[in-house]
């Protein structure tokens, strides 16, 4: 048993054409770019219109990946959509898979929010480093758009669409350096995409439920200090596992929740300014596609180079969180 280990060696993202910014949304709630940009750095973000479709900006990112990393999509292995927005509830993977054409691939969902990626790379690792599959697409992509309420000034200001992706394969050394993930329940009722249903008898003595869901409900404060708290902590683990130092990390690449988030992870860590990347200006919290999108856009602006060290971290519904610490490329 040879190449066990993983590398990482394209990236690809995908948004919708439509921008929507802050100066636009005062027309739909009260708000003002002004406000929107001190309290989170968002700008704009880019809206998923009727016509589109989660598995279409999935496909489209997962594309670019395939064609960055050299192979074919018949070559690959499994195809990870990490997700909460499927267009379809049983899941929108193997759609993926037959658009891309990859009649290889086994495919599937893996639902763990804003933290879905970091989540989706250790899972990928994991069939890799065991022997069981060589090339595997992780694709991290949500519509936030459908399932928020535009007359909530404190979530509607936060989140846009897009997707990211990576292709994985197997390596004679191992790319996936350390990572460290974790979930506490105890604190689900923070942020929440919950059903609303509607008790319907069936027969007498007998009731199901049926419904649909409620837009996305948060506490900004609670969700601010939970990851200001955990995410350097969750960091720290990864890179002790892959025994590392702070000041050998050459980027850190953040779930772009909230650039003060972003900044207070960094200065907790002693990261300085020109190593994060940030690009929550343009998008917004994409939920899992925030990283891989923020990764492509600094691989083809030429920033993150081959063998470069990154250090990544998600945070989100669950609650979860979870970082993985990667050296980029082949």
């Amino acid at each position: 048993m040879e190449n066990l280990g993983i590398a990482i060696t394209g990236s690809g993202s995908a948004v919708p054409a439509t921008s929507l910014h802050n100066q636009t949304l005062t027309e739909l709630v009260e708000t003002s770019d002004e406000w929107i940009a001190t309290r989170t750095g968002i700008r704009q973000r880019r809206l998923a219109v009727s016509s589109e479709s989660l598995s279409g900006l999935a496909t489209a990112a997962g594309s670019r990946a395939i064609a960055a990393s050299g192979i074919r999509p018949e070559d690959l292995d499994l195809i990870l959509l990490a997700t909460s927005t499927p267009d379809d509830l049983f899941g929108s993977a193997c759609q993926v898979q037959a658009q891309l054409g990859a009649t290889n691939a086994v495919a599937f969902d893996l639902t763990a929010a804003c933290s879905g990626f970091v989540f989706g790379l250790v899972t990928a690792a994991q069939y890799i480093r065991t022997g069981v599959y060589k090339n595997v697409l992780l694709i991290g992509a949500d519509i936030l758009s459908r399932w928020v309420d535009w007359q909530d000034r404190r979530t509607c200001v936060l989140f846009g669409d897009g997707a990211g992706a990576v292709v994985l394969q197997a390596s004679k050394s191992d790319r996936l350096l350390g990572f460290a993930l974790k979930s506490d329940g105890t604190q689900n009722h923070h942020l929440n995409l919950a059903y609303a249903g509607a008790s319907q008898e069936l027969l007498p003595g007998v009731n199901i439920t049926k419904g649909t869901y409620q837009p996305i409900t948060m506490n900004g404060k609670e969700v601010y200090r939970f990851a200001v708290q955990k995410v350097p902590e969750i960091i720290d683990k990864a890179l002790f596992q892959a025994n590392l130092k702070v000041d050998q990390i050459d980027w850190l690449v953040l779930h772009q929740a909230n650039q003060r988030i972003i900044d207070a992870v960094a200065q907790r860590l002693n990261i300085p300014e020109h190593k994060v990347i940030s690009n929550l200006a343009q998008y917004g919290n994409t939920s899992a596609a925030s990283i891989p999108l923020a990764l492509d856009e600094a691989v083809r602006q030429g920033k993150i180079k081959p063998h470069d060290i990154v250090a990544t971290s998600g945070f989100g519904a669950g609650l979860t969180w979870g970082a993985a610490i990667f050296q980029w490329g082949k």
